[in-house]
C-alpha cells in the first residue's frame, strides 16, 4: 500500500489545484454552447475550403467534448453531408481549442503552454488539411462516407452527442424556451457527463505515475543531449506515442503532460502530446469500426503526422521568439501537489457552490419534464 496512497493523493492534490479552474471552464463552454447557432452546420460543411474548415473550426471550439464524443459528432457530419476535412477539423477543435483545457493548462503549466497550444492548433489543421489532399487516396473518401452510413453496433453509446451537429430544433424545443441560465446549466452538466472519466482518469495515471516511476526513466526516455535538432525530433515524436498508450484524452492528459515536462520533454514533445488524446489506441479501434480499418490506418497517419510537425515548428518558432521557459523544469504539478487550505481553496468553495447551483437547475427542469413525458 506505500504506492497505492500516495498516487490517490497525487491525484486528489491536483484534482483541489484545478477544480475551479475546471468549472470556469466548463460554465463558458455552455454558454458558447447555448448562445451559438449550430442550425445548418452540416450544410456549411458540404464542400472542402477556407470557409468551412474555419467555421468547422469555430464551431469546434465552442462544442466542447471528449475525444470519443468528438469522434462520433465527426461521423454524424459525414453521415449528414460534411466533407472528411471540415469534419476532422470539427473534431480536433472541440477537444483541442476548448476553454477548459486552456485553462488547467495555464493552472498546471503556464501561459507559454497555453498560447503554444493554441497556435499550434490553428497550424496542425492545414497541415492535416495539406497531408490530406495529398496522400490520402481518392478512394477512400467514397469509403469514409460509405461506411459512415453503416450501423455500427453499440453507436447508441454515443447517441448523446448527436447535438453538436444536428440541424434539427425539435428536439431541443424545450430547452428553447426555458431561461437562458437553465439553458447553461443543461451543457454544463452534459460537459462533465462526457468528461469526467477522461479527467479523473488523468488524473489518476498521473497520480500513479509520479508515485511509480522513477525520475531516471522519464529522464531516459527523451533525448536531453547531443544534436539539438535530432532532440527536438525525437521528443515530438515519442510524445504522441506515450499519449497513444496512455489512454488519457482531451483534458485528462493535461496532469501528464506536466509530469513529463518537468522531466524533460522538450517545449515540441509536450505541444505534439496534448494534441494527441484523437489517436489513443480505443479512438483507433473507433475509427476502424467507423470507416474500415484501412481509412482508420491513414486518419491516423495522417493525425500523427500532423501533430509531430506543428509540435516541431512551434518548439522552433517559440525558442526564436524567446518564449520557451529555460532554467531548471520547475517540479511536477502532479508529484508535488498538496491539498492545503490557500486562496485557491476559496475559489474552489464558489466554484463549488456555483456548481451546486447550475446542478439544480438542470434537476429541476428535468423534473418538469417527466410528467409531459409520460403521456
Amino acid at each position: 500500500m506505500d504506492w497505492l496512497w500516495p498516487s490517490l493523493y497525487h491525484a486528489l492534490a491536483m484534482l483541489w489545484a484545478t477544480f475551479w479552474a475546471l468549472v470556469l471552464g466548463f460554465t463558458i463552454s455552455g454558454v458558447l454552447q447555448v448562445f451559438v447557432s449550430k442550425e445548418r452546420m452540416s450544410r456549411a460543411f458540404g464542400q472542402t475550403n477556407l470557409k468551412s474548415v474555419s467555421l468547422a473550426t469555430g464551431l469546434g471550439a465552442a462544442s466542447s467534448s471528449c475525444s470519443y464524443a468528438a469522434v462520433a459528432a465527426a461521423r454524424s457530419a459525414i453521415q449528414q453531408g460534411a466533407a472528411l476535412i471540415p469534419a476532422l477539423a470539427f473534431m480536433f477543435a472541440s477537444t483541442n481549442l476548448v476553454i477548459e483545457l486552456g485553462v488547467v493548462l495555464w493552472v498546471l503549466m503556464g501561459w507559454q503552454f497555453v498560447l503554444a497550444e493554441i497556435l499550434g492548433a490553428f497550424l496542425l489543421i492545414p497541415i492535416m488539411w495539406l497531408l490530406i489532399q495529398l496522400f490520402l487516396p481518392k478512394n477512400l473518401h467514397t469509403e469514409i462516407r460509405v461506411r459512415a452510413q453503416e450501423k455500427i453496433r453499440g453507436q447508441d453509446h454515443f447517441h448523446h452527442t448527436r447535438h453538436f451537429m444536428s440541424g434539427s430544433r425539435s428536439a431541443d424545443e424545450h430547452d428553447y424556451e426555458e431561461k437562458k441560465w437553465t439553458r447553461v446549466a443543461h451543457a454544463f452538466v452534459m460537459d462533465w457527463s462526457m468528461l469526467w472519466k477522461e479527467i479523473f482518469g488523468g488524473f489518476l495515471i498521473a497520480g500513479f505515475l509520479a508515485a511509480l516511476v522513477p525520475p531516471d526513466w522519464w529522464e531516459g526516455l527523451f533525448l536531453q543531449t547531443g544534436s539539438p535538432v535530432v532532440r527536438l525530433i525525437e521528443n515530438a515524436l515519442v510524445g504522441p506515442i506515450i499519449a497513444m498508450i496512455s489512454f488519457v484524452c482531451s483534458v485528462g492528459n493535461i496532469p501528464l503532460a506536466s509530469l513529463l515536462w518537468s522531466h524533460g520533454i522538450s517545449f515540441g514533445g509536450v505541444i505534439s502530446f496534448i494534441y494527441a488524446d484523437l489517436i489513443v489506441i480505443p479512438i483507433i479501434i473507433i475509427y476502424a469500426k467507423y470507416y474500415g480499418a484501412r481509412a482508420a490506418a491513414w486518419i491516423t497517419g495522417i493525425f500523427y503526422a500532423s501533430m509531430v510537425l506543428a509540435g516541431i515548428v512551434i518548439d522552433l518558432v517559440f525558442s526564436g521568439l524567446g518564449l520557451i521557459p529555460q532554467g531548471s523544469r520547475p517540479p511536477s504539478a502532479v508529484e508535488h501537489a498538496h491539498v492545503i487550505w490557500n486562496y485557491t481553496s476559496w475559489l474552489d468553495v464558489a466554484a463549488a457552490i456555483f456548481a451546486v447551483w447550475l446542478l439544480f437547475l438542470h434537476f429541476k427542469s428535468r423534473d418538469k419534464e417527466r410528467p409531459s413525458a409520460c403521456h
